[in-house]
């Protein structure tokens, strides 16, 4: 039995609002994962079952490797079709923020959303949720990902019996790649009934997963490659490794975003590293991935370090400066938590 986790008051408050909407728009954040396309997809074909006029716009581009999640030809993308996106914002009567917990992570697109009276419905498992930006909030950080969330909404609602295989597809792979392959983030018994659930619309499993978790270019199999042969780091003492790439480094092998999607979790397969940080050199910033296992918190190291957070298991956040910078910050994250091991532990490449 599944619980109803999402209050009475909350679900009703929905019901309301989707009743009282015929023009819905759906977004999430900035450089879209699986979890947030999956989130936006299912909802947004849910809706249009139910006969709403629903849509999706991102504030970028899917990355390639996700381009086989069914819906995403039909994505509303603002860095492409800037007008058509303001359109359908100003034309919409409710708008649904998925997989985000702050506007400020859909970029340039909250220029447009921030002047208009349209109602605001959040759902999200992100922690620490901006309550001012939205009108209703289904905000529930311990649940493995938003697409979970999205099932749970579509439970209560009653509309399980809408879920076909196209919108049981989009929530998969989005549960899927935000634990990992089921790997992290996903320890209460009901996750796997929800997934026996979605696995029940009788999709193609076996090919989301490989595309989803087992498909990789050949420029990006050489770029992870080269990364944990020549950039990887281990502080065996520290549990930890870091691995960086600079722009230099990300052209030579003609890099695609997704491309380094798994690669901070690599070093997590050595018996004694327990967290993993991985930088990526952007044109304006640096990428700060971070993994671990067990319960040392990654959310609290990018929450305090780096201008993000996350989930204990799976965080990020972003760097303003260089990758030197970065890396130094790394080094002073380990005298930090491990004062007595500064002077004792170099860095194994």
């Amino acid at each position: 039995m599944i619980s109803q986790i999402i209050d009475e008051y909350t679900i009703e408050k929905l019901r309301s609002l989707i009743n009282g909407a015929q023009r819905i728009a759906i977004t999430c954040h900035k450089s879209p994962d699986g979890d947030a396309l999956g989130s936006t997809l299912a909802l947004c074909h849910i809706l249009r079952r139910i006969g709403k006029e629903a849509v999706v716009v991102t504030p970028d581009m899917a990355p390639k490797s996700l381009e086989f999640i069914p819906g995403v030809r039909d994505l509303i993308v603002y860095t492409k079709h800037e007008a058509r996106a303001r359109l359908v914002l100003n034309d919409a009567q409710l708008l649904f923020c998925l997989d985000f917990n702050s506007m400020k992570r859909i970029d340039r697109l909250n220029e447009i959303i921030e002047p208009l009276k349209v109602k605001r419905v959040l759902i999200d498992h992100h922690l620490d949720p901006d309550k001012d930006s939205f009108n209703l909030m289904i905000s529930h950080p311990e649940a493995s990902s938003t697409c979970e969330l999205v099932f749970r909404v579509i439970m209560q609602l009653g509309l399980l019996r809408l879920m076909d295989r196209m919108a049981a597809s989009c929530l998969y792979v989005g549960m899927l790649t935000d634990t990992g392959g089921f790997a992290y983030s996903c320890d209460n018994p009901e996750f796997y009934e929800i997934v026996a659930s979605i696995v029940r619309r009788r999709f193609d499993r076996i090919m989301l997963y490989n595309k989803a978790m087992n498909t990789f270019s050949a420029d990006s199999l050489r770029l992870q490659g080269y990364a944990i042969n020549e950039k990887m780091q281990l502080f065996r003492e520290h549990g930890a490794a870091l691995i960086t790439l600079s722009k230099q480094e990300l052209e030579r092998y003609n890099y695609n975003r997704g491309d380094t999607e798994t690669l901070v979790n690599k070093p997590l397969a050595i018996p004694e590293i327990y967290w993993s940080v991985f930088m990526r050199e952007d044109a304006d910033k640096i990428k700060i991935s971070c993994r671990s296992q067990g319960d040392f918190s990654v959310s609290d190291i990018c929450a305090r370090y780096f201008n993000g957070g996350g989930h204990e298991n799976a965080a990020g956040g972003d760097f303003i400066g260089s990758l030197d910078e970065a890396v130094g910050v790394f080094h002073q994250i380990l005298k930090d938590l491990f004062p007595d091991k500064e002077q004792s532990e170099q860095s194994e490449q």
